[in-house]
């Protein structure tokens, strides 16, 4: 068993494009998507039109169902931006995905923990602001009562692995199209990881094991860079283009 996991695209096409070429170019077939496909001030209508291309099982991510829920005039910035993008038939995509998903009977799907897309599962912030690794005592209580072997999870963009001591693993393949950002919840803090390659991982089970691969993609980002500064977005600007915010 083979796949590639990939996770918050943010309506980075160019990014998109990129991965899937690499994970063409590895000769891997199966593609599991783990949310937070389109909101961003980038190219959102041909992210989905990319994904509805594909048959790749997928969730939604907050942002997804906040596309969904929401009337535009109370979206932020980067869900208004992203649904003005899209047709009846997108958002009905979006609607037809599940917040979670069982694969292959060992392989669980969540956007950021088991019983929440708006929760961090391997980072905790503090009231400061800092962003810390979660203790394993953190990180197995947002596993407890579920059976399957391999967790993956997004919403934070950090690509990062945790084995529990009961072996399973919890997997978090970063984000393919926005290596970082800021939020104001629950407190101000930002997320950020240094790179502007588009990132994903490959998980495989040659024997009893499973096998983590990440993968850090280079693209041209100069399109999608543009496009977030013509839109007034400087912070995505700087993080699509360094991995940092306000370098």
């Amino acid at each position: 068993m083979r796949f590639a996991v990939i996770a918050d695209i943010h309506g980075n096409s160019d990014a998109l494009e990129a991965v899937l070429s690499d994970i063409d170019a590895l000769g891997i077939s199966t593609v599991v998507n783990l949310g937070d496909h389109l909101s961003g001030p980038l190219d959102a209508r041909r992210t989905i039109e990319l994904l509805m291309e594909r048959t790749y099982p997928s969730i939604r991510g907050n942002h997804d169902r906040w596309l969904i829920e929401q009337d535009p005039s109370e979206m932020g910035a980067s869900d208004r931006a992203a649904y003005e993008q899209l047709a009846k038939h997108h958002l009905d995509w979006l609607k037809a995905l599940p917040s979670s998903l069982t694969l292959f009977d060992e392989v669980l799907l969540c956007h950021g923990t088991p019983a929440s897309d708006v929760s961090y599962w391997l980072e905790r912030v503090e009231a400061d602001g800092r962003v810390r690794s979660a203790t394993i005592d953190e990180i197995e209580a947002e596993a407890s009562g579920i059976d399957a072997k391999l967790l993956l999870c997004g919403h934070t963009h950090l690509p990062r692995y945790v084995r529990l001591r009961d072996g399973r693993l919890v997997l978090n393949p970063g984000s393919v199209g926005c290596p970082g950002y800021d939020d104001d919840t629950p407190v101000y803090h930002q997320m950020q990881t240094g790179s502007p390659n588009a990132s994903y991982a490959i998980a495989e089970k040659p024997g009893g094991n499973w096998l983590v691969t990440f993968r850090s993609v280079p693209y041209d980002n100069r399109r999608m860079v543009e496009m977030a500064k013509q839109k007034g977005r400087n912070e995505w600007a700087d993080a699509l283009a360094t991995g940092w915010i306000g370098s």
